[in-house]
């Protein structure tokens, strides 16, 4: 073997350690929790009576569960002069950290400099937050977006970057109404328009102030390094001044029209919403859909048959709509013009049966004669399909319905009614008039607003436009030639087929809370009835514009400002700049604009990715970001939807604190969540959380969440949290063991770059190879947003490396070691947990400052791990494949001892005897496991083995003897591997069985195969196991 400081990359043996994988740590992270579990109900069967005291109970809990109890003023450095706590705890660990922080300014991008402006050779980094909704508390979709960017943004901060993590909180126009609405109604019995839109639009704020902060304690809770001197919210003054500024800039250019066309229209919400707000939901035929407003569920998938009578004869003709309540509003019936069965027919009048109309038959091409009847019933007015007919032929368009879905005076005996009430009673007077001829199952699509839950109803309504075509152009441009990179790359595909099939921006809504289009409508002396509008920041603005525009005097205008407001997502759009003072030429935008990358789940990738970057290529002429990382969507552990109905939407706080069955079943309801609903919601969460949601802490959460983020979907499982609160706990055990190994008053330095001391032993350079490892990995996970790669190094360096091998070895060392020895065993150690603590910042901030403050660090410039540089390779030069290929042979060594001791039941204070067959060219192996002979609880003898001793294969170059002989009763052994032996050879016996039955291929699921064949793979091995132990014993 080579010397490990002059091992690099290439020096490659063909036998390489194996990395545990992300999806082996979330095997062992479940294991370990359920372990747990178990280990809690049986140290609770073996304690005390029932009727032990209860102040026993109490004191244990208390014990387990430490509290900060300092009198820490908010905002003072934490006092961590006392002792640790025998075990670590969430509530302790996270107290006090940051308020401090944050008075310290580490979260600012000014500090350790004079000013934004200020160059930095390292590079700056800079992220908006996806502003959340201010409609309420923070799930756990909030809590996955916050743990990936707090995570990206502290590694950048600890590369030295000027880093700036920009808060802010959306009003969210639809949703924030419509909860205060609902509010209202509830408390008070009132609607909106009772209360009056200035007196709403100040109990909206009212909510705000509200439940906007509790959004801002949840970010804090999850150690979002924030900087919160630059929040924002949507509706701030500032904000408003540059959302009217947009409006008017693009407005005047042109590229902001008023067209009166067809909308997808929400009857619940009474306003219109865009294309890409609208969820699509196929069905296969008949079904029965719950729609907002009914008792009754209504029918859809059906194509509904009836005919029309001619005028001047008795023919008819028959048409099939899946809509049945829109012919009030039919006004022609269109035929392909090449259709022999109604070539007859075509220029005649039909007849409408409820309301005075005659329908002309008219021929088009875009009739599919092989469609119903291969007739279609024409209602421009209520269909983009026959919209675009009318157009053609110059029909008329009329609309029956208002804007809460109610016919209008216009449908004759159903004016008034209900639309889907309607419909059913539509089909009963059409059976009446001899008219109605069948139902028949259809496959269609019912289109849903997103919001609302509502059908959407095609409108006919004017409304502000943003012509997309341009934009959607520079948009594709970007991405292709490599301007705008799109992670994961899969989601480009589906950005240029969205781009390219784009439509214009219905921007309009008819609500009160939100942006007020800054538009108003212009009368002149002339009396036109044509519409004009101008845009402004004020009348007065707009009556001086309106005045050059028209050639009219000033006091001649009349103006009536639009009523509508913005759709929400246009002021999410303008964030990237709005944020830092566009349209003002600030530091901030100069410093700032454009950002480093925009991070946020893949859902949104259009309401608001799209967007910004339409906004910012053109009006600021340059990309909002230059990368776009879009992570996967939370689902349960069940691979469901978040839904609240489900009881399935969990709040991040609730996982770090923990939180009883009964408190979240009072969660359910104190919430708008319908009556109907919350039974079901408790039954879901009494599947999912039967004994409530542990205590996990914020530390643990954030890492499973990173731990987890690949794919489209992250499946969230409890019991892999609580297993990373494990985890934590053996972080702080580990440093506390570790921190006994240093001489009171002594401080440290880590290991200079470059070769390590000659004094370090072979582990002791193992272990630096193997953190040189781990800050490779770590490293490039950041860098490729691999976050599962980068946590599974931290993970395996931590538990595997040091907990597992290291720490064990260094016992031996400090017991007897020499003081050459025991020295550079300090320094080592003392630089694997220095730099192991920076690594797993980024993903744990409380534990790690917790832990590095009560380091003995020799170099204290850096006063918060927040600060300090982060590890990098240029920093640990010292990963060496050859020793970790020695080590992980001789770890095999190790195990296969463990494991063959317990097979014998050879208790820990007997040390076993233990010789080493192998080849040539892996002798130095002998001399690697004499040093780390004490993980195998053994002494190894370099001699030639004599009998009675086990044969433990490792692999054709390597073989360990066990001496067993007189350590154990070999007859006493064998009867006992026998029984077990037995059981197994049953079970086989079975299970062959029931794999050799007829159809077993064909009848029995695949998953049941693939675990029977599994079974048997697993239990051949242990019969082959257990009959080479017993015949070793034999020999004894």
């Amino acid at each position: 073997m080579s010397d490990t400081n002059t091992c690099n990359e290439n020096g490659s043996p063909a036998d390489e350690p194996q990395e545990k994988t992300a999806k082996q740590l979330e095997k062992e992270a479940k294991k370990a929790a359920k372990l747990e579990k178990l280990k809690a109900k049986l140290d609770k069967k073996s304690s005390t009576p029932v009727a032990a005291p209860k102040t026993e109970k109490k004191t244990k809990e208390t014990k387990e569960s430490a509290v900060y109890t300092a009198q820490t003023a908010t905002g003072d450095k934490k006092d961590i002069n006392g002792p640790m706590p025998d075990a670590y705890s969430p509530k302790y660990v996270e107290a006090a950290w940051y308020a401090w922080w944050e008075k310290q300014g580490f979260f600012k991008p000014e500090y350790g400099r004079k000013s934004v402006l200020e160059p930095n050779a390292k590079g700056q980094f800079v992220m908006v937050i996806p502003p959340p909704n201010v409609t309420g508390s923070l799930h756990l979709g909030h809590a996955l977006t916050n743990a990936v960017e707090d995570a990206i943004t502290r590694w950048h901060r600890m590369h030295g970057r000027t880093t700036l993590w920009n808060p802010g909180c959306d009003h969210a126009g639809i949703a924030t109404q419509v909860v205060v609405e609902k509010k209202l109604w509830r408390e008070e019995k009132k609607t909106r328009h009772e209360l009056g839109r200035e007196e709403f639009i100040k109990r909206v704020w009212n909510w705000k102030e509200e439940k906007g902060g509790r959004i801002y304690e949840q970010l804090r809770s999850l150690g979002s390094s924030l900087d919160w001197s630059r929040e924002r919210f949507t509706m701030d003054a500032t904000m408003c001044r540059a959302v009217n500024e947009a409006f008017i800039r693009l407005h005047d250019a042109g590229d902001i029209y008023r067209a009166n066309r067809l909308v997808n229209w929400s009857c619940t919400l009474k306003s219109a919403i865009s294309d890409i707000e609208v969820d699509k939901v196929e069905l296969t035929g008949r079904t029965m859909l719950s729609i907002p407003g009914y008792n009754n569920k209504v029918e859809f998938g059906v194509l509904v048959h009836f005919a029309y009578k001619a005028e001047d004869s008795d023919a008819e003709l028959v048409v099939a709509t899946t809509r049945v309540e829109t012919m009030l509003g039919d006004v022609a019936v269109a035929v392909h013009p090449n259709d022999a069965r109604y070539k007859a027919l075509i220029g005649k009048m039909l007849l409408h049966p409820f309301v005075d109309r005659k329908l002309p038959v008219i021929s088009d091409e875009y009739v599919d004669m092989n469609f119903g009847t291969g007739a279609v019933k024409i209602t421009p007015a209520h269909d983009q399909n026959d919209y675009e007919i009318g157009k053609r032929h110059n029909l008329d368009f009329i609309t029956i319905f208002d804007d809460e879905g109610k016919m209008l005076d216009n449908c004759g005996i159903f004016s008034g009614k209900k639309r889907f009430d309607v419909r059913r009673e539509i089909i009963k007077a059409l059976e009446e008039k001899k008219l109605y001829r069948e139902t028949k199952d259809n496959a269609m699509v019912v289109p849903l607003c997103s919001r609302s839950k509502d059908v959407v109803e095609p409108m006919l309504k004017p409304q502000w436009y943003i012509k997309c075509d341009k934009m959607a152009s520079e948009a594709i441009k970007a991405v292709k030639n490599g301007d705008l990179k799109i992670t994961p790359d899969a989601h480009e595909k589906t950005w240029y087929h969205w781009m390219e099939n784009i439509r214009d921006w219905c921007i309009s809504r008819q609500l009160w809370w939100g942006h007020q289009i800054p538009a108003y409508r212009v009368t002149l002396p002339d009396n036109q009835k044509e519409e004009r509008w101008i845009s402004a920041h004020s009348e007065e603005e707009a009556r001086k514009k309106a005045s050059v525009k028209f050639n009219v005097a000033p006091e001649d205008i009349g103006l009536k400002r639009d009523e509508d407001v913005l759709d929400t997502w246009f002021s999410s759009g303008l964030f990237p700049f709005a944020i830092f003072g566009w349209p003002d030429n600030t530091d901030d935008l100069l410093a700032f604009y454009p950002t480093t990358l925009l991070e946020t789940g893949h859902d949104i990738l259009f309401f608001w990715v799209a967007r910004m970057v339409f906004f910012g290529q053109r009006l600021m002429e340059k990309l909002p970001f230059k990368e776009v990382y879009l992570h996967p969507m939370v689902r349960d552990a069940h691979g469901r939807k978040m839904s609240k109905s489900l009881g399935n939407v969990i709040d991040p706080v609730d996982v770090v604190t923990g939180i009883t069955l009964e408190e979240l079943h009072a969660q359910l309801s104190e919430s708008n969540l319908d009556p109907k609903e919350i039974e079901k919601a408790k039954q879901g969460q009494k599947q999912d959380y039967p004994n409530g949601i542990p205590e996990c802490g914020t530390d643990a959460l954030r890492f499973a969440l990173c731990a987890m983020t690949q794919g489209r979907d992250l499946n969230l499982d409890i019991l892999r949290v609580q297993g990373y609160r494990f985890f934590c706990n053996k972080l702080w055990n580990a440093t506390k063991f570790a921190l006994m190994y240093f001489p009171k008053d002594t401080m440290y330095k880590v290991h200079e770059a470059g070769s390590l001391p000659s004094g370090l032993s072979m582990v002791d350079k193992w272990m630096m190879s193997r953190l040189s490892y781990a800050v490779h990995k770590v490293n490039e996970g950041f860098q490729t947003y691999d976050f599962p790669a980068a946590t599974t190094a931290c993970y395996n360096l931590w538990l595997y490396d040091l907990c597992d091998v290291y720490l064990e070895y260094l016992k031996p060392v400090f017991a007897q070691g020499s003081p050459d020895e025991q020295e550079a065993a300090r320094r080592t150690l003392y630089t694997v947990l220095e730099y192991g603590l920076k690594l797993l910042s980024p993903f744990m901030p409380f534990i790690t400052e917790e832990l590095y403050q009560r380091l003995p660090r020799a170099d204290t410039s850096c006063v918060s791990i927040c600060v300090a540089p982060y590890p990098t390779d240029s920093d640990t030069p010292w990963h060496c494949r050859i020793l970790e290929s020695d080590v992980d042979n001789v770890m095999k060594m190790v195990h296969a001892i463990r494991s063959t001791r317990s097979e014998y039941n050879i208790p820990n204070k007997t040390k076993t005897d233990v010789y080493l067959i192998v080849s040539e060219d892996l002798v130095i192996l002998k001399d690697v496991f004499e040093k780390m002979q004490c993980l195998a609880n053994s002494r190894f003898v370099d001699d030639v083995p004599p009998a009675g001793c086990a044969i433990l294969p490792i692999s054709d170059k390597m073989e360990v003897h066990l001496y067993l002989k007189c350590l154990i009763d070999a007859e006493k052994e064998i009867v006992k591997l026998e029984k077990k032996k037995d059981v197994l050879e049953q079970a086989l016996k079975k299970l062959k069985q029931s794999m050799a039955v007829d159809d077993y291929a064909s009848k029995v699921p695949a998953d049941v195969q693939k675990s029977n064949s599994e079974k048997m793979t697993t239990t051949l091995g242990e019969i082959l196991r257990l009959h080479t132990a017993i015949q070793t014993l034999k020999i004894f």
